[in-house]
Order: structure tokens, then sequence, then C-alpha cells
């Protein structure tokens, strides 16, 4: 079966976070949100507390895992959290499957994980999608990266995720059960 881990910093963006992991769910793929505190308890941007499935300690990936890091304020606590980091790094090296939304593909950017690839992210952050190609789509998928825009565009995102994950049937199945209004290729 496959795996994917959302990961949690204090800051993330709850709506960012809260759609893959809903929709991933609801296209029974099995994912779990990861606290990169010592604390299953983490504080959305917007003061809304998640109760984590896992802590850092307990997120135990394999190569084919999917990572997915939602965006908002917290993509700052990503930075300084070095394990994560590196686990990135080496995942991507690996051909494993990174998604990033908003503000977290700058990120990506910042690893030298976009170089030849193509992604967005937040339109204000475009200038930190470091050696990307920046197209100006709500969700792309290049290779083993995907990146897309804002909140706004989440279940876009999370629709694509179960895509790559379970198929384009899968996918829109889910679409039409939350009546999604524009179909999943």
């Amino acid at each position: 079966m496959y795996e994917a881990l959302l990961f949690l910093a204090e800051g993330f963006e709850e709506i960012e976070a809260i759609a893959p992991l809903d929709i991933l769910r609801r296209g029974n793929v099995k994912v779990s949100s990861v606290s990169l505190t010592n604390n299953h308890q983490v504080t959305g941007s917007h003061q809304i507390t998640i109760t984590a499935d896992k802590i850092w300690d307990e997120a135990n990936p394999s190569p084919g895992t999917m990572l997915i890091l939602p965006g908002g304020p917290g993509v700052a606590n990503y930075k300084t959290h070095s394990q994560l980091l590196g686990l990135l790094k080496s995942h991507h090296q690996n051909g494993g499957k990174i998604a990033a939304i908003c503000g977290a593909p700058t990120l990506l950017g910042e690893l030298g994980l976009l170089a030849g690839k193509t992604a967005t992210c937040y339109p204000a952050l475009q200038g930190q999608l470091k050696a990307a190609e920046i197209v100006n789509q709500n969700v792309i998928t290049h290779g083993n990266i995907t990146t897309s825009k804002s909140a706004a565009t989440s279940i876009d995102f999370a629709l694509e995720l179960l895509r790559i994950i379970k198929g384009s049937q899968a996918a829109a199945d889910v679409a039409q059960a939350i009546v999604q209004k524009e179909a999943i290729q």
C-alpha cells in the first residue's frame, strides 16, 4: 500500500494541510500527519490546533512514501529542521515523490530540488523558486515533484496527489463525490 506523510510545523496553513489529508483518506490512501515538534499538537497560522498522527521520531518513510509540505508562515520552521531537510534531499535523490503548496515550494527551490523542473507557488514568492521554470497553473507535476499555488488551490492539489498515488479514476471518483466542478483528467 502506498503511503503519504504530511508534515506540520508551527504556523502551517490549515487548509493546505487538511485538504490533502481529507482527500487522500477519502481515496483510501494511508496518509499520516507528522508533527515536526515533540508534541502531537501543532497550531496553524490561524490558531487552529491539529492533533498530528505522529511526531517526527515515529515517522519512518520508505522510498515509496509521498512527502507533503503545506505552506504558510510555518515554512520558516521547515528550514530549521535539519532532519527534514536531509530527508527531502535524499528522498528526491532516490526519485521519491514530494509535494509542496503555497510557500513550501520555495524550500524545494532552496534545496536545489527544482532544477530543470516546472513549478508554481504563491505568486508573491515566485522569485524564490530557484532554478525552476515558473508556470501560472494551480497545480503542476513535473517528474517526482508536485507544486501548487495557495490555500485556494488546496482541493486541486489534493486531487492531483490522489491521482498520482491511486490513478485518474480514484481521483475522478473522489472529485465527483465532493462535487468538484472541474473534471480530473
